[in-house]
């Protein structure tokens, strides 16, 4: 047996007790049709009575997924790091070396640095406290201009009074010119006066603060594990900081982490490869430069493994631009051309060679992009993309030399990380033929769609939908059941490639995945167009069992490797099959968990019949429709990508090689999997 399908074995084993965990889910409901809302819209009256004007703080209380993105869990943790960003952009300023981030009872939170101290001196155009207009006027802070800060990611000014606003109460306290000044805020509102509580011998600001339940109102409780990975990256990025994060909420189990590393971006690339433990470096320490020129500096760190993927990450002042920007391309551009340039140069490209491509340089790469500049030009509040054209040139002039010179200087190294890239195109250009051979037969043919796809009749891709169905049997209930207008059905048969073990010319020949590729037509990996998507949702519909969670993990990780704007955009869906049926005479009912299963039995008086359906084969044509495909009723989750680099060390930690480290996560985590077993 060789060694693939015997780990392929222990993934198996590892599942037996355990669903493995997915990226992110939202559930949704069904948006019914718009028309009647607008129908009623235009009957109002639309006159200067129904202008608002909103004051101070109301339009972030008005709209508060304008400023953190949403009013989830995620937008809920987005709080926390608005005020650590701003006592770390005292840090970038030189003055603030510690900070103590604390989960109080009750999820209060609470920040405290030694910094400066927010100014307390009154501000002669508003006639308040400097720190009282931090708190409370957006775009208002000391980021805009002069020399409070070189650089900063708050370049906005309205972190803290965004978290003011929607906070039941914001409590701070500054630490400045020997006095301790303190004042309290309610809603965004002032409720005191700025009064001098006492003296200091030192100087800093403490925020302490509450989520305001009427705008969190799904949660507001903060997950440790969430802040932990956050807090632990900021450390990275500013070598020698300290950060201390405490979660006190349980006074017999109180946790504490601090997170301090005087190797910066160097121990950023170990930390991103020891946390994928199927992955080994093909050299032993990462590759590191920096450059400072004027008011702009760059940093880079970077090391190749034995993956088939590439891992980067890039912060502008602190910030993570998850969609890249100037600096990202100009990194990747220096970077192909070292390796061409250097492939030329001694003899590993002769002159009948193509160049290597981007992809190929970058196979197996795990690096971290780090700048910092003044006036950082970010895109839209979210901050993804960062926009300045000067830090280009900056990027890409260091690598080019810095990255030629180390190669240069260490022949062994680039001869393993060459000879990686070589094996990595040879593969591209087999995955080239063979797509070009698909598309060849498929002209042939005349028909260029899976043999097994029961498509919709309607043709626009915003009305309909596909549905990845597991199983012959549960493709016939589906077909069957499904409404063709605008629901297609694609059945897959056997276990799919695990793609975290395979480069892309094996992913474009496996018989399994290749009929979901040519179905939703967007194409796989640097060729992926999402305008070409056929389906506005892509449906993952497998068994509540153990094989289920391993096809939807599989399907997840195709997706999120070669078609992961498929995520970003929200366009992948997990359907939720009831497990039980609860019929007592004539009355029936579904249970999608124990706990309902037994509250259905409850309300039907007990003595009742229970199903379990242990595969959607079990169910006929309408329960299936009924239960969960029918838009009125069906749950489905949303998969989300609520933080690319987490998403990307489990997919690693549950899909790799390494045997050990996934059945350790598991066994963590399987308290958080509800137990399908009865």
């Amino acid at each position: 047996m060789d060694d693939l399908e015997k780990n392929e074995q222990e993934l198996d084993q590892d599942l037996e007790n355990a669903q493995p965990v997915e990226i992110a889910f939202e559930e949704t409901e069904v948006i019914e049709d718009d028309v009647e809302m607008m129908d009623t819209a235009v009957d109002e009256e639309y006159g200067a009575e129904q202008i608002q004007v909103l004051e101070g703080l109301e339009a972030v209380r008005k709209r508060p997924g304008m400023y953190i993105g949403s009013t989830g869990p995620r937008g809920l943790h987005h709080l926390v790091y608005e005020i650590v960003d701003n006592s770390i952009d005292e840090a970038l300023a030189g003055f603030c070396t510690d900070i103590n981030v604390e989960i109080l009872p009750g999820n209060v939170i609470s920040v405290r640095d030694n910094g400066r101290g927010i100014p307390v001196e009154l501000n002669e155009k508003l006639g308040l406290p400097s720190v009282t207009v931090v708190l409370t006027v957006l775009h208002a802070g000391g980021k805009f201009g002069g020399s409070g800060y070189k650089v900063s990611g708050g370049l906005h000014g309205v972190g803290s009074s965004v978290v003011n606003a929607l906070s039941e109460y914001l409590e701070v306290e500054v630490s400045r010119g020997g006095q301790v000044w303190a004042q309290r805020f309610e809603r965004g509102n002032a409720v005191s006066e700025l009064t001098s509580i006492g003296e200091s011998d030192h100087t800093g600001t403490l925020i302490r603060f509450k989520a305001d339940p009427e705008i969190f109102t799904e949660t507001i409780k903060y997950d440790f594990g969430t802040l932990e990975d956050r807090l632990r990256q900021s450390a990275f990025l500013n070598a020698g900081l300290r950060i201390t994060l405490r979660d006190l909420r349980d006074s017999e189990n109180i946790v504490e982490k601090e997170y301090c590393y005087e190797g910066g971006l160097s121990s950023f690339v170990d930390y991103l490869l020891k946390s994928r433990p199927s992955l080994s470096p093909l050299h032993e320490h990462p590759i590191h430069f920096s450059v400072v020129k004027e008011d702009k500096e760059a940093e880079i760190a970077l090391l190749y493994s034995n993956s088939y993927n590439e891992i980067i990450y890039s912060f502008a002042n602190n910030v993570q631009t998850v969609d890249g920007g100037t600096h990202e391309t100009g990194f990747k551009t220096a970077l192909t051309r070292v390796f061409n340039d250097y492939g030329r140069k001694y003899g590993f490209l002769k002159d009948a060679d193509k160049n290597l491509s981007g992809d190929d340089c970058r196979e197996g790469l795990i690096a971290v992009i780090s700048v910092k500049l003044t006036e950082a030009q970010f895109e839209g509040q979210t901050k993804g993309k960062l926009g300045n054209t000067e830090i280009t040139p900056l990027v890409s002039g260091v690598v080019c030399d810095k990255l030629m010179t180390y190669f240069e200087e260490n022949p062994q190294v680039a001869k393993a990380i060459f000879s990686k890239a070589l094996d990595a195109s040879r593969a591209r250009e087999a995955a080239r033929k063979a797509r070009d051979l698909a598309r060849r037969k498929s002209a042939l043919e005349g028909n260029s769609m899976p043999g097994k796809l029961a498509d919709c009749t309607e043709k626009s891709s915003e009305f309909t939908e596909i549905y990845i169905v597991e199983g012959d049997s549960a493709g016939g209930s589906a077909k069957d059941g499904r409404d063709r207008q605008y629901q297609a059905i694609l059945p897959l048969w056997g276990k799919m490639l695990n793609v975290e073990r395979a480069r892309i010319d094996k992913v474009i020949g496996n018989d399994k995945l290749a009929p979901v590729v040519t179905a939703l037509g967007t194409g796989i990996g640097e060729e992926f167009n999402l305008d070409k998507l056929r389906y506005d949702k892509v449906i993952i519909m497998a068994d509540a069992d153990v094989d289920g969670a391993h096809i939807r993990t599989l399907l997840l990780t195709f997706f999120f490797r070669y078609m992961r704007p498929l995520i970003e955009t929200g366009h992948v869906y997990i359907a939720q099959p009831p497990l039980f049926k609860v019929s007592k005479g004539k009355k029936f009912a579904y249970a999608f968990s124990d706990e309902e299963r037994d509250q259905k039995i409850e309300e039907l008086g007990g003595g009742c019949d229970i199903q379990r359906y242990k595969g959607l084969g079990e169910m006929d044509p309408e329960q299936l429709w009924e239960t969960t495909m029918d838009p009125q009723t069906r749950i489905m989750l949303r998969v989300t990508l609520a933080d690319a680099m987490v998403a990307d060390e489990t997919f690693s930690l549950l899909m790799g090689d390494a045997v050990e480290p996934r059945r350790e996560f598991i066994m963590q985590n399987a308290k958080f999997v509800q137990n399908l077993d009865i």
